[in-house]
């Protein structure tokens, strides 16, 4: 048996066509890190009280209505907050292969996926790949200690890039909510 190589063309915006040659079984990995499974910030004691005084508020709004069920909700998710504010993640290894994309033991191939972004998330360097599925519809791979250069170099043979990424209009609210109503003052506000 012989094994049969394809040839890929990939267009990229320079007038040159890249070609990338692959034995149809050899599975090669481009790039490989290992980062926390999320961006993870240390939270002050004066986020978990303006998140509970928050939620308390909601409560008590809850209960005048006689919404039980809204509040058991409205609890479960300050739960999930404070969960996942007070607990860091652990490492994941990540690895982007000729094949597609592996988080942990999860494969993502690169028929799967459409595009991909950088964005910054609590001063960490996030990699925002965007998937043809509803669920998830967007992978975030965590960059502590890769090149974003790097990284994209090494993307753009399989993925169109975004270089700019129109907020939709939650994120536009949440950063508003979190500009104006912040629930704790970093060092830079306190100064």
């Amino acid at each position: 048996m012989t094994a049969r190589k394809e040839i890929t063309k990939i267009e990229h915006s320079e007038p040159e066509e890249k070609e990338i040659r692959i034995a149809n079984n050899e599975i090669k990995t481009l790039l490989s890190w290992k980062a926390p499974g999320r961006p993870f910030r240390k939270r002050s004691k004066q986020y978990y009280l303006s998140s509970l005084l928050i939620a308390l508020l909601v409560e008590i709004v809850l209960f005048l209505f006689s919404q039980y069920l809204l509040m058991l909700v409205v609890a479960s998710l300050l739960f999930m907050a404070f969960a996942l504010a007070s607990v860091p993640p652990r490492d994941f290894h990540y690895r982007i292969s000729t094949e597609g994309i592996m988080i942990e033991d999860h494969f993502f191939l690169w028929q799967e996926l459409y595009d991909f972004y950088f964005k910054k998330h609590d001063s960490e360097d996030t990699l925002r790949v965007g998937t043809h599925d509803f669920f998830p519809g967007e992978i975030t791979l965590t960059l502590r200690g890769v090149d974003r250069e790097h990284v994209k170099s090494v993307m753009l043979p399989f993925l169109p890039f975004r270089e700019v990424v129109k907020p939709t209009f939650m994120e536009k609210s949440g950063d508003w909510l979190s500009h104006n109503f912040p629930l704790e003052k970093t060092s830079s506000e306190s100064k």
